[in-house]
């Protein structure tokens, strides 16, 4: 397992590239690519077209670990559930975009942008809100309004996004996605979605003459290793990793 997996219940490395213009769809070109992805990992053998028309090819679900990689319209998917090593993840990815050059004639001129996301899931049947805002705490200008008597945080999602370059081209973001609702906190009745927290790395815009994908794909990779080890785990997955064990254990 990653060096990640112990910080919570399932991590997961994702890979979007979107691009300017629509991507091919033709019978041919879509299963030609399907296939090169199976010749290297012939275990991803569920391939499905989703209702809205995106093209889906994925290993089985059943044991918690898995591949999955998806052409929509205007963007190309990859995905890789608690995967043994970053390295195995981002190769998998490095596949994808070394394909899609000449098999979607995607150039690196049609790239809109470049994203390389670290997923972390974490199981508590509670309030997610709530729970975000003991672990991280509140805004000092807020705290107030959270400390009022009887009340309950319904909504604490905080994100923060940065530029890491004059031109604002290379970014990355910090966010946490909560998944409870009002109506689960009136009534005390809570479901078994995760809370999830992404660090995603990305590049706006054409790539450089210089540049490929791969060599953008490893910047990327190197941008979240370095948040994550500098105060990403620090300062919010163990605070949140500890608080759920508290809570669990009361």
């Amino acid at each position: 397992m990653t060096r990640y997996a112990s910080l919570c219940d399932d991590f997961y490395v994702n890979m979007n590239l979107s691009t300017e213009m629509e991507l091919p769809t033709n019978r041919e070109t879509i299963l030609h690519f399907f296939e090169r992805i199976q010749k290297t990992y012939p275990s991803m053998r569920n391939f499905y077209c989703r209702d809205r028309g995106d093209f889906v090819l994925e290993e089985d679900k059943d044991q918690g670990n898995y591949r999955w990689v998806t052409i929509e319209s205007r963007r190309v998917c990859s995905g890789h559930v608690n995967p043994p090593s970053i390295d195995e993840a981002v190769g998998q990815h490095q596949l994808v975009l070394q394909m899609a050059p000449y098999m979607l004639s995607v150039s690196p001129l049609d790239c809109e942008a470049l994203d390389l996301l670290y997923g972390f899931d974490f199981s508590y049947r509670g309030n997610h809100n709530q729970l975000v805002a003991e672990a991280l705490g509140v805004h000092p200008a807020m705290e107030r309004l959270a400390d009022i008597p009887g009340a309950s945080v319904i909504n604490h999602e905080p994100s923060l996004t940065i530029a890491l370059d004059e031109d604002c081209r290379t970014q990355c973001r910090l966010s946490i996605e909560t998944r409870t609702s009002a109506y689960q906190v009136r009534t005390g009745d809570y479901s078994e979605d995760q809370l999830s927290v992404y660090v995603t790395a990305r590049q706006y815009g054409s790539l450089g003459s210089d540049d490929s994908f791969d060599t953008v794909l490893t910047n990327l990779s190197r941008v979240c290793d370095e948040m994550l080890d500098s105060w990403i785990i620090e300062q919010v997955l163990d605070p949140l990793k500890r608080t759920i064990a508290l809570k669990q254990s009361m």
